[in-house]
């Protein structure tokens, strides 16, 4: 039977509040919160502003900002500027941008971690989707990267494409009590899920691909079976719009379509997605917000 998506009203939640005797029912924003999104890519260059506005909203208050190399950095750092307190950067680098020079990349983001602080390390992970020339290379990165934020106590956010069980490797063997993260845009199979899971310190990222109707099949059976306590919400944008803006520019506006899809597979309110995710990365990246 095919679920039936949760209705987007109004993004509102209420809390009973006591004046005197009587018991009012306020109003309150939903608030969701967008755990991985390249907003400061040239795709939105254009109207930045204006999409910030509408995401603000539909209640998408915070919008974390995963590094991809030395390159990327500046314009990373001038978006969290101009939105301090809404958007957050990362620093790491990305799989597919470890290359011959990945020790000189590597130095970089090593300089900028003791420099400021930021709220993750990533994303960092393992790609084998696009090349695998630099496998072994992409390896090292990813466990240096991981061994700086059990260092430096922060949480790691994971790329994993076509690698699942190269990462489930690695961090199982540098897995301990200061490793925790994100895997983002997860793409296993449910026993991946669960290994996630019982690692102990890790949430597994939902994006547009649980709108997908073949390619997201195998997204839906795993949301179904793992508690919403382990699930956060995430776009990727500008990449994987969910349906029905497949194949166009994803933004940080449609967490709430995502967020109603997994409402639908859970049988329960937008407002418990949103609030129970957002507390999830709250745990996740806190103290740095």
């Amino acid at each position: 039977m095919t679920a039936k998506i949760a209705t987007l009203h109004e993004n509102q939640i209420f809390k009973s509040k006591l004046i005197g005797k009587r018991v009012f029912r306020i109003k309150l924003k939903t608030m969701f919160v967008d755990t991985h999104a390249h907003l400061y890519l040239e795709q939105f260059d254009k109207d930045i502003q204006e999409m910030m506005v509408q995401a603000q909203e539909k209640g998408v208050e915070k919008i974390y900002l995963p590094n991809i190399d030395s390159g990327s950095i500046e314009r990373m750092l001038a978006l969290e500027s101009k939105y301090e307190g809404r958007c957050f950067a990362m620093m790491g680098l990305h799989p597919c941008s470890v290359k011959e020079d990945y020790e000189r990349e590597l130095n970089i983001v090593k300089e900028w971690l003791d420099k400021r602080p930021f709220c993750a390390i990533g994303e960092i992970g393992i790609d084998l989707y696009w090349d695998k020339t630099f496998f072994e290379e992409q390896k090292k990165a990813f466990r240096i990267q991981i061994q700086w934020a059990k260092e430096m106590k922060l949480p790691i956010v994971i790329h994993a494409r076509e690698s699942m069980d190269e990462i489930m490797e690695i961090v199982k063997d540098e897995n301990d009590e200061n490793l925790r993260g994100i895997f983002h845009c997860f793409s296993g199979h449910i026993e991946q899920a669960r290994e996630v899971v019982e690692l102990g310190g890790f949430l597994i990222g939902i994006g547009g691909v649980l709108t997908f109707k073949n390619s997201g099949k195998m997204m839906r059976e795993v949301v179904e079976s793992v508690d919403l306590e382990y699930l956060v919400l995430e776009t990727d944008s500008p990449y994987l719009a969910p349906t029905p803006y497949r194949g166009k520019r994803n933004e940080s506006t449609y967490i709430p379509l995502i967020a109603s899809h997994l409402a639908a597979l859970k049988g329960c309110s937008i407002e418990k997605i949103a609030a129970v995710t957002s507390n999830n990365s709250e745990k996740l990246f806190s103290p740095f917000v």
